[in-house]
């Protein structure tokens, strides 16, 4: 790949629901132009969290640099302010090596670090938090509708996370979180975001494959092992769709079919939600790629990316 002038040529985002195929797409857009992957999934970040969040092995990413997959510990955490300082710091050193950043993934909270901009939030007080955390949700919803109108028609009510951070910062600050975003900006870098999307059917049938096979590689030993090894429940990594599920499979409280069936249907309920946030930005290039391969939606990618730019020569494969 050529780059006209890497100070300046636009970033690529690739991003859509969960088990749209992004990293199998994004491994192929690197290729065919010289890039490099900066990781924008929730739960990559985090080291040993390997099958539970089906992150690409070292073989599958042939060969391509990716950059922010396991860097936290099972232990530790990981905030969107962080992710967008890292991701700061990343662009020009990927830029000066003549190579082109593509920021792939599907955690909305990070993306929209990127894409919307973030405020300077206070961090988590976890006494708070969890006070929150035990209320029923419907209690939550309709006080976060209460004390900020605004972040309750944007945030889902079945979204718990934000709408925990959403109280938890009025009750912090006394400023509801809606207000504070407004002072929120874009990353100061242009972008190009592709969003990939499946048929309904289609995505369903990808999903529930996608959680088979993770049960082939060996996700309950995964999860029992990191039971193990002191993840639990005060955790962040807890929080991924699937580990939570397993500790109740461990426990006697589920059956396997049960757990299985858990981790399809609340994986839905998350590829669902990220549609949700994802339909608000109007500037997402969408690309349906039912029945299309990685190979050719990497295709469609970097050809849609010259028309709008022209920055790009694909490397011959």
């Amino acid at each position: 790949m050529t780059v006209s002038d890497p100070s300046t040529s636009p970033i690529i985002l690739i991003l859509g629901p969960t088990a749209t195929g992004k990293s199998a797409v994004a491994i192929e857009t690197a290729l065919a132009v010289q890039g490099e992957v900066i990781s924008a999934d929730s739960r990559a970040f985090f080291r040993e969290l390997d099958i539970v969040t089906d992150k690409p092995t070292l073989a599958a990413r042939r060969g391509v640099t990716h950059h922010l997959l396991d860097i936290v510990e099972i232990d530790g955490h990981y905030d969107a302010i962080s992710f967008r300082g890292d991701v700061e710091r990343l662009l020009p050193k990927i830029e000066q090596r003549g190579h082109l950043p593509l920021v792939v993934g599907g955690g909305t909270l990070y993306l929209g670090a990127l894409m919307r901009g973030i405020f300077s939030g206070p961090s988590a007080d976890e006494g708070l938090r969890e006070t929150l955390l035990a209320q029923p949700l419907a209690r939550l919803y309709q006080r976060l509708e209460e004390v900020d109108p605004t972040a309750a028609t944007k945030i889902h009510e079945n979204d718990r996370l934000r709408v925990v951070r959403a109280l938890e910062v009025y009750e912090l600050t006394g400023q509801p979180i809606s207000e504070l975003q407004k002072k929120a900006r874009p990353i100061a870098h242009p972008f190009v975001p592709f969003g990939l999307k499946r048929e309904r059917d289609d995505h369903r049938q990808a999903i529930a494959v996608r959680v088979e096979e993770m049960f082939r590689r060996g996700l309950i030993n995964e999860v029992a092992h990191l039971r193990r090894s002191g993840l639990g429940p005060g955790h962040q990594a807890y929080r991924t769709i699937g580990v939570r599920e397993t500790f109740a499979y461990l426990d006697g409280e589920i059956s396997r079919e049960q757990l299985q069936e858990q981790i399809v249907h609340k994986t839905w309920a998350l590829a669902r939600r990220q549609m949700a946030w994802f339909r608000n930005d109007c500037g997402i290039d969408w690309i349906d790629i039912t029945g299309q391969t990685p190979r050719v939606t990497a295709e469609e990618i970097v050809r849609k990316y010259n028309q709008k730019k022209g920055f790009l020569t694909v490397k011959p494969r």
